[in-house]
């Protein structure tokens, strides 16, 4: 199988960052559930692609990056809708640079709040995601910044690149920690760099491969829609109350990689997952509604054997 992602890269490099330690992989009966809401202090996922991108692209030593000083005089400027800024804001901070996150006006004040919590400068920019997403491209190229998105397009892949190269980090954790194979994992997307990166790492390293299920709000499909046509295409939609995963325009280098890992996609509403919320805390987990997007769908369709990631705590 052909790799665009070098997991043993990024595990080797995060063992010299003094926040990241594995999360819990825990089991309910038949179902097991990878609690991401513990990632590094963060609270989400994003944790691991934000703060090793930035690391990447620092390219400091593993002693200057653990003593504060590879970032000195260096600026990162990133779009987010969630939970990526939070990365790139501790990543910044973590080596001793500067981070500039663009907000639309749809991101709530108190995402703003912990943002500035972390020592990030905010900009509000726009009215939707994908206006602030152009207003972090035009600061780089005003300021001279580094621009450090999650998603990818012609012509810009490697930043992208790098921060889902820290995604596979999960995928190697779970396999580290299982002992029964699961027969299903559910993954659910935004852009869909989370799920093309384990669904790449877990075709080329697990022993036992299950059913990969990408789970999409049915407001913003745009993997499925992509992978329909074999090409990145752009959605139209209602906002999603999964804020998170509410991306119109998928990471061009998810669609790559998922069209050559066996994925179905499955996608899901605005109830299912408020009830997938509800049914996590049931089990003992907070999250949200896109944290649960994979429960949803799993919980839906009665799967016994499935693994699912609660992929952030609740706000």
């Amino acid at each position: 199988m052909i790799r665009l992602l070098e997991p043993d890269r990024a595990l080797a490099l995060l063992r010299h960052c003094p926040i990241h330690a594995a999360t819990p992989l825990v089991r309910h009966g038949d179902l097991r559930l990878k609690l991401e809401s513990e990632r590094m202090g963060l609270g989400a996922f994003k944790a691991l692609g934000g703060v090793y991108a930035v690391a990447r692209l620092l390219g400091g030593t593993p002693e200057a990056l653990a003593d504060g000083s590879a970032g000195r005089g260096r600026v990162f400027v990133c779009a987010s809708a969630g939970n990526h800024g939070l990365a790139v804001a501790a990543g910044a901070r973590l080596f001793g640079a500067h981070a500039r996150v663009h907000l639309s006006a749809q991101v709530p004040d108190r995402f703003a709040r912990r943002l500035q919590g972390r020592g990030a400068e905010v900009v509000r920019s726009g009215e939707t995601y994908e206006e602030s997403v152009a207003a972090a491209i035009d600061d780089a190229e005003a300021t001279g910044a580094t621009h450090l998105a999650d998603g990818s397009w012609r012509g810009y892949t490697e930043p992208p690149r790098l921060v889902m190269e820290g995604y596979t980090v999960i995928a190697r954790e779970i396999a580290t920690e299982t002992r029964v194979w699961p027969d299903r994992v559910y993954l659910q997307a935004g852009v869909g760099g989370m799920a093309a990166a384990l669904a790449e790492t877990i075709r080329a390293d697990w022993p036992v491969q299950p059913e990969i299920v990408v789970v999409e709000p049915d407001r913003a499909a745009c993997l499925a829609a992509s992978a329909a046509v074999g090409r990145p295409v752009t959605v139209k939609g209602d906002v999603s109350i999964m804020g998170r995963l509410d991306c119109k325009a998928p990471s061009m280098l998810a669609v790559e990689i998922l069209a050559r890992c066996d994925v179905r996609y499955a996608t899901l509403t605005e109830a299912d997952s408020r009830a997938a919320v509800e049914l996590a805390a049931g089990l003992g987990h907070a999250t949200t509604p896109s944290g649960a997007a994979g429960l949803a769908v799993a919980h839906r369709e009665g799967s016994s054997g499935a693994l699912c990631l609660l992929t952030e705590g609740s706000e």
